[in-house]
């Protein structure tokens, strides 16, 4: 392993700090697979000025930083336990979920056959694979698909900076957050009648409503993440004589970047269960118009495969969100 020298040029620190550096010695030194003086009783991450997270410990006994690759991070979190189920074993498992929810599904359909309200799993299905064969409805969700992204892209714009300057700054917090934490609480739904009269039924009226819908929990969440920064790495960075805004966005920021798409993922899937709420409004596109349209005549299956289509829909955003955060954030898989 090689030694980090104290002089080395770094400037800017984001990360975190913890004091599990002896349990991780003494389980090193046990496995025999890296010296025990190598590792100190602290650890942390290091931004340099090339943009690189370098993990490290404080080499014990000589107040200089050990740079540990991440070969040393993983070994750490199987020692400790924490290495989890492979990408395959998850992919099984959440295939199981699905399998033992379609045959719970089935099976009560069985239970009710009589009743037209509560088609089965194939009903379903068919009348889905019809939806988009014969009624177009690629279009509909197309629509429904862009409404999202731009209503989602406008509140994340909004709300990124404002929540950043709220958790870093206490006097935008305490002018704010009063605001910020009444608008939480009302729900997005009663603003339809004002957005109607104000907007029309057009795009921008749901747009509109998608965006309240999430809005202030974003503000909310991100000014709690940008809080979580650990105070270590703003102390250190003002010793290394950072200002103020130097910290906020080349210290706080990327610290707190990780928590931040992990907010939005959870976050999207609250707009997408507004969706529905904003077409079924004067719409004539979309998945929530559709899913009306099959309300006059009754037919539940159609209904039922708008709400499944919403659901896979929701999964893949997940799945692409959950990719990105693992790609850009490997340090912390």
């Amino acid at each position: 392993m090689q030694h980090a020298g104290i002089d080395d040029p770094v400037r800017e620190i984001a990360g975190f700090a913890c004091d599990e550096g002896e349990k991780i010695r003494d389980l090193f030194a046990s496995a025999n697979k890296y010296p025990a003086w190598h590792v100190g009783c602290s650890s942390a991450c290091i931004m340099t000025p090339k943009s690189r997270m370098l993990h490290f410990f404080v080499a014990k006994g000589t107040g200089r930083p050990a740079r540990v690759d991440s070969s040393l991070v993983s070994g750490t979190r199987q020692l400790l336990g924490l290495g989890g189920l492979s990408f395959f074993a998850r992919i099984w498992l959440g295939l199981l979920a699905w399998m033992c929810f379609i045959l719970g599904w089935h099976f009560v359909s069985l239970w009710a056959a009589d009743s037209p309200l509560l088609p089965g799993p194939m009903e379903v299905l068919k009348a889905w694979i019809e939806l988009f064969a014969e009624r177009d409805f690629a279009t509909d969700v197309l629509q429904s698909t862009k409404r999202i992204l731009v209503s989602f892209a406008i509140a994340i714009a909004i709300a990124l900076p404002i929540g950043v300057l709220m958790g870093a700054l206490r006097w935008v917090g305490n002018f704010l957050n009063p605001l910020v934490s009444a608008f939480r609480y009302l729900p997005a739904p009663s603003f339809i009648p004002l957005l109607l009269m104000w907007l029309g039924t057009g795009d921008s009226q749901k747009i509109s409503l998608l965006v309240l819908g999430v809005i202030f929990f974003l503000i909310t969440l991100f000014m709690d993440n940008t809080r979580a920064v650990p105070r270590e790495l703003i102390e250190c960075s003002s010793t290394l004589g950072a200002s103020r805004m130097k910290i906020l966005w080349s210290v706080m920021f990327p610290a707190a970047l990780p928590s931040h798409v992990d907010t939005a993922r959870q976050m999207l899937a609250v707009s997408w269960s507004y969706l529905v709420i904003a077409e079924i409004v004067a719409a004539t596109d979309g998945i929530g118009a559709m899913m009306m349209r099959a309300k006059r005549f009754v037919k539940v299956d159609d209904i039922m495969a708008g709400i499944l289509t919403i659901g896979m829909m929701g999964l893949l955003a997940d799945f692409l969100i959950r990719l990105v955060h693992r790609r850009c954030f490997h340090y912390l898989h």
